[in-house]
């Protein structure tokens, strides 16, 4: 099954036949005996993989830990919400969960269980750095992740409501950067209701982004 995954490179069963050697004839016994394996629920997950992923990180902790949140949507059905671990350039998961949900935007109390548990199981990290996608800009998120001392970049939307940055309220598009260069304002309130938080904006990037620090 991993050999189907890694050289297939799908989420598929039927996807990883080619790559198994086998003695069945028909392709549907390879699918059986995976199900098999994946409704096995003496198979518990999580308590395989997070002693091994905790592991990796135990050397970590004199170094800034980057996290990035994200949702997939899968067959227009269900929505997987991950947390991963930022590595060379990959995503490296860390917590996952399922939803029956067909969009990418999911509320806040979906995640902050994940949340809440991340911040637990890298207790020891001082430094912690969570990226996320504009879906995940709201207020509920923003409070928990200042209250949990963790830093945090956020893409927001170009239409977004800035306070603070000139005397009238402003578009996130009206402050974008030239290319390889960056801007960085303070005190700046966020969306119609001014959500106040100190606000560090502008990266060398061609997609505006707003990233902010407690």
């Amino acid at each position: 099954m991993i050999n189907g995954l890694i050289y297939s490179g799908q989420l598929s069963l039927s996807a990883w036949e080619p790559y198994v050697h086998s003695l069945a004839e028909q392709a549907q016994s390879f699918e059986r005996r995976w199900r098999r394996f994946l409704e096995n629920k003496r198979v518990r997950v999580e308590k395989l993989y997070l002693p091994l992923a905790m592991s990796a990180l135990k050397d970590w902790q004199n170094h800034r830990l980057y996290l990035a949140i994200d949702t997939t949507v899968l067959w227009n059905r269900f929505c997987m919400i991950h947390i991963s671990v930022v590595c060379c350039g990959r995503a490296i998961p860390l917590l996952w969960r399922v939803l029956e949900h067909g969009s990418a935007t999911v509320a806040f109390n979906e995640y902050e269980p994940m949340l809440r548990k991340a911040r637990w199981l890298l207790r020891h990290h001082p430094d912690v750095m969570m990226l996320a996608d504009r879906g995940f800009a709201n207020h509920d998120f923003l409070s928990w992740l200042q209250a949990s001392n963790w830093y945090y970049c956020i893409r927001i939307t170009c239409d977004t409501k800035l306070h603070g940055i000139r005397r009238h309220i402003i578009e996130a598009s009206s402050i974008y950067p030239q290319k390889g260069e960056a801007a960085f304002y303070r005190n700046v309130g966020l969306w119609q209701d001014v959500y106040s938080l100190i606000l560090w904006s502008g990266k060398v990037t061609y997609s505006p982004k707003v990233s902010s620090k407690k």
